[in-house]
């Protein structure tokens, strides 16, 4: 007879992750298969669809090994993802061109034609989102004018997740949450908005129907489970956007629940139980339907570090240059760090900004400079924070999750930046469990979605320091005027980028 358990897949910046999961809140294995991030111009960020979907199938037979469990015994199957990245496929289902991932700053120009074409509150009172870096719209448009070819050739614009389900259902479908953060989608009514699209050149038909994270898309095909190890047959749920799968995952689900995500972007979450909508923030459907997350996403956070390590200290483990920055004082003794690294998104939505090392003197060291890339992500997360506040929203609770959650100096400096403890989930998997549980949902075998708190052990509580915090308050003063004087000038970098 077989097992019933759950398969979550996640398509993630740098690496796509899979577990499978029983229904009784035990993750009986996991495995992962590193991906890689492409920037080949300044502002650009890429990743290849064909390298995840080939990473399935390795995953699959090491989950399945790993549980000693066979492909029937998988009742489902749920996929997350980065949103909204842009997949082109075309009427065979071929990808087109590499990703256009949702940090990407290439289509400033497009932007600024949307901004100019379009009434920007109305959109953003119709769609939920501002015109920004994140947006469909304006990269379609870049598309358009750049590679007429590719264009010509789409049948199909999708997500990452999106074309994860497409290959092993061989259905198209756009989950919710793709829909709302792309900006091309009327939130009141629910459906494509007519004019937005218009602009971006492309019809409602290049997009599949739009579900609810938890319906049924189709089942997994025999092309797809010859590939893949799945059985055939075996049901595929739309999934969840990553950052709203690993919150709902990490226990965010009540009014006033904080997520602070370590990862290559940094993501923080506040939940809803009401609309709000704010020209600084993203706004996500939450996977409880009635239920809303305000979103910030910072477009490069770990990415900057794994940046630093990779370019300075090859040599060195991560450990050891926490171990190295932690003997350097709060403040990094006079340097600041903007960490606009790839231009940035929530909350100033800036595509031309640079990152910025401010206060360098020849006192400095690896050590410094390292400490203040830690303290000037926090500091990114806490000017959310000042938004959230001027809205009246506060944090009930605060957790923390993602790779950089491994990292006790990175987590203490972001709970003495945000004066707030922070509780850290034990082997949170993030996305992935998420995306299983969205899938057992799906099939019937959770009732409740709370439930989900029967997958959550809360492992330990990082407390802020009080006279740390008062000392980055300071500090965060400064970081906000250095980027708001030198803003100017940053477009003509941008420029003189472009023209190298």
């Amino acid at each position: 007879m077989a097992r019933s358990l759950l398969l979550g897949i996640d398509i993630g910046t740098t690496a796509t992750k899979a577990i499978l999961c029983d229904l009784d809140g035990h993750i009986v294995a996991e495995g992962e298969a590193e991906t890689t991030l492409y920037s080949p111009h300044a502002g650009w960020a890429e990743e290849h669809p064909e390298s995840w979907w080939e990473n399935i199938p390795g995953l699959v037979r090491a989950c399945l090994g790993r549980a000693h469990a066979a492909p029937a015994d998988v009742a489902a199957v749920g996929v997350s993802g980065m949103v909204p990245t842009v997949i082109l496929v075309d009427a065979q289902g071929r990808v087109l061109r590499p990703s256009i991932q949702q940090n990407d700053a290439r289509a400033y120009r497009e932007i600024a034609d949307f901004k100019a074409a379009l009434d920007e509150s109305q959109v953003l009172q119709r769609t939920g989102s501002a015109i920004t870096q994140q947006s469909v719209g304006p990269k379609l448009l870049w598309l358009r004018r750049h590679e007429p070819e590719a264009m010509r050739q789409v049948r199909y614009v999708m997500g990452s997740y999106d074309f994860i389900v497409y290959r092993l259902t061989g259905i198209p479908s756009i989950e919710r949450n793709w829909a709302l953060e792309s900006g091309l989608f009327d939130l009141y009514r629910e459906s494509w908005d007519e004019a937005i699209l218009a602009l971006a050149t492309v019809g409602r038909e290049q997009f599949g129907e739009v579900r609810f994270p938890a319906e049924i898309v189709g089942t997994v095909t025999r092309q797809a489970a010859a590939f893949t190890g799945l059985a055939e047959g075996t049901p595929v749920v739309a999934g969840s956007a990553d950052h709203i799968a690993s919150a709902f995952s990490a226990g965010v689900h009540s009014q006033g629940d904080l997520l602070v995500k370590l990862g290559g972007a940094g993501d923080i979450l506040y939940c809803l139980d009401h609309l709000v909508v704010d020209p600084r923030l993203f706004l996500d459907y939450h996977v409880i339907p009635g239920q809303f997350l305000l979103n910030g996403c910072m477009a490069a956070s770990g990415s900057i570090i794994k940046w630093f390590r990779q370019e300075f200290a090859p040599q060195l483990s991560y450990a050891e240059l926490d171990a190295e920055a932690s003997a350097v004082p709060a403040g990094s003794e006079g340097l600041i760090v903007l960490p606009y690294f790839l231009g940035e998104k929530t909350p100033i939505f800036d595509p031309q900004a640079r990152g910025l090392f401010l206060g360098l003197t020849l006192t400095h060291r690896r050590a410094h400079l390292y400490r203040a890339i830690l303290e000037g992500i926090a500091f990114g997360f806490y000017h959310h924070l000042q938004v959230l506040a001027e809205r009246g929203l506060t944090a009930a609770r605060a957790r923390v999750t993602n790779g950089g959650a491994k990292s006790l100096l990175w987590k203490q400096i972001t709970a003495d930046v945000l004066g707030l403890p922070l509780e850290q989930i034990a082997h949170h998997p993030g996305s992935s469990l998420g995306a299983a549980f969205i899938a057992g949902k799906g099939i019937g075998v959770f009732e409740d979605w709370k439930e989900i708190e029967r997958f959550i052990t809360v492992e330990s509580v990082v407390q802020p320091d009080a006279a740390r915090h008062a000392a980055y308050r300071a500090r965060f003063e400064l970081y906000r005027q250095a980027y708001e004087q030198l803003k100017p000038l940053l477009p003509r970098l941008s420029a003189d980028a472009d023209d190298a």
